[in-house]
């Protein structure tokens, strides 16, 4: 395949320059076709930010090592074919008011290159178009598998729902429920003690005194 810059130079070369023509190269990437053979594909040049006046579609040949001219198509849909050119397999149209498009009929294995276009406005400033590579009869290429992101993992917890009552909720309530009752308990228990202990006049006197 002939790398893009050489295709420019060639470009530039096989064009014929005026002294006021000014020249806007685009550095977009080449995008890649795989049609079927045979079938009809269709390639489009937009005029971008410039009102255009007319297109010019070139092919690099790579297996040849150089730059063919298609043909060129205006705004009136005037078409003038470049030499050795297929008239019945390659047409050339324009598209509403600012695109044009070149139509490939009956693809072929010979139809391999990169088809690039420029478009000129009456101000004869030209827009260059970094073209696009087709590839009849090849099979694309498959592209790699998305990864799904890992869902959240959730905390699982490898107690009962007993074992949750009563280590949880439960325990708040129980623990000092007992440490109450054990209280309670123990003051009972010392005050009988005390009673019982007592003279029986010291608490016949103190019943009275009450």
């Amino acid at each position: 395949m002939i790398l893009l810059p050489l295709v420019w130079i060639m470009l530039t070369v096989s064009l014929c320059r005026t002294a006021g023509s000014s020249q806007i190269l685009l550095q977009d990437s080449i995008s890649v076709l795989y049609p079927k053979i045979p079938s009809t594909e269709t390639l489009e040049c937009d005029c971008g930010d410039i009102t255009c006046d007319s297109v010019y579609w070139f092919r690099s040949i790579s297996n040849q090592s150089k730059i063919q001219f298609l043909g060129r198509c205006n705004n009136a849909d005037r078409v003038n074919y470049g030499a050795g050119v297929n008239e019945a397999r390659f047409k050339f149209n324009k598209r509403g008011s600012s695109s044009f498009v070149l139509r490939i009929i009956n693809v072929t294995e010979i139809d391999t290159g990169i088809y690039s276009c420029v478009v000129k406005e009456k101000s004869n400033m030209e827009l260059w178009k970094a073209g696009t590579l087709l590839l009849p009869g090849v099979t694309p290429p498959t592209p790699p598998p998305k990864i799904k992101p890992k869902p959240p993992v959730k905390p699982v917890c490898s107690c009962s729902n007993e074992e949750i009552s009563q280590d949880g909720c439960g325990s708040l309530v129980l623990w000092p429920l007992v440490g109450l009752i054990t209280g309670l308990a123990l003051a009972l228990v010392c005050t009988l003690y005390y009673f019982s202990r007592l003279p029986k006049k010291c608490r016949h006197h103190f019943v009275k005194r009450r």
